[in-house]
């Protein structure tokens, strides 16, 4: 699949946005996506494999934040890996037309999952509980409302919001980053990550409104 075609069917899976417009950290983050998307589709991998590897990623984070500092700066990278396989899994299914309806959910699913498994880690670096599990409760209230609307006739994802996935993970990174350094930051990362998530329930309750009242 040529690049050309890559956009435009990643444009048919993405509300018509085309990557190959968009600014050039967009675009070259999708860029990198085909290209080795192109090459996982040359070596049979599938797109929901990568998607399981991404997760299993993910719950590698909690794990290694348990072995202390050197841990805690492992589990940012182990994060920054499990974006990359996030972003790849959709590559690797439009390069080998084997987007799916099943794979879509998977994908969705595993996000969340994914989530659970670095706020777990915000706990086990240190941060309080309540700061975690409430930071968890409202993005993931985002997704649901999203879903919800979406199903009762909202068109697309309704509006791109300062608190959408690329925002959690750059928040996961910096923050697990930041408290391999001094413990106190993964609190400030556990409340950086709610205050976004309000701010980012509030606008998309706005545009729900806007276009299903």
């Amino acid at each position: 699949m040529t690049w050309e075609e890559y956009c435009a069917a990643w444009a048919r899976l993405h509300g018509g946005f085309d990557p190959g417009t968009a600014s050039p950290l967009v675009r070259g983050w999708v860029l990198t996506a085909y290209r080795i998307g192109n090459w996982l589709g040359g070596k049979r991998v599938g797109p929901m494999a990568v998607t399981t590897a991404g997760l299993i990623l993910c719950w590698c984070v909690p794990l290694a934040v348990t072995f202390g500092r050197p841990g805690v700066a492992l589990g940012a990278l182990l994060v920054v890996l499990a974006a990359l396989a996030d972003g790849l899994d959709g590559a690797v299914a439009v390069v080998t037309g084997r987007a799916s309806r099943l794979g879509y959910v998977y994908d969705s699913v595993a996000d969340r999952l994914g989530e659970a498994a670095w706020l777990l880690a915000f706990w086990l670096a240190g941060a309080p509980a309540g700061w975690v599990v409430a930071a968890g409760a409202v993005s993931w209230l985002q997704e649901y409302a999203r879903a919800r609307a979406t199903s009762a006739g909202m068109t697309e994802i309704g509006v791109v919001t300062i608190a959408e996935r690329p925002t959690r993970v750059l928040v996961a990174i910096f923050g697990l980053l930041a408290a391999a350094i001094v413990s106190w930051a993964i609190t400030v990362a556990a409340v950086v990550w709610l205050a976004l998530a309000a701010v980012g329930l509030a606008q998309l309750a706005v545009a729900i409104r806007r276009q299903l009242a």
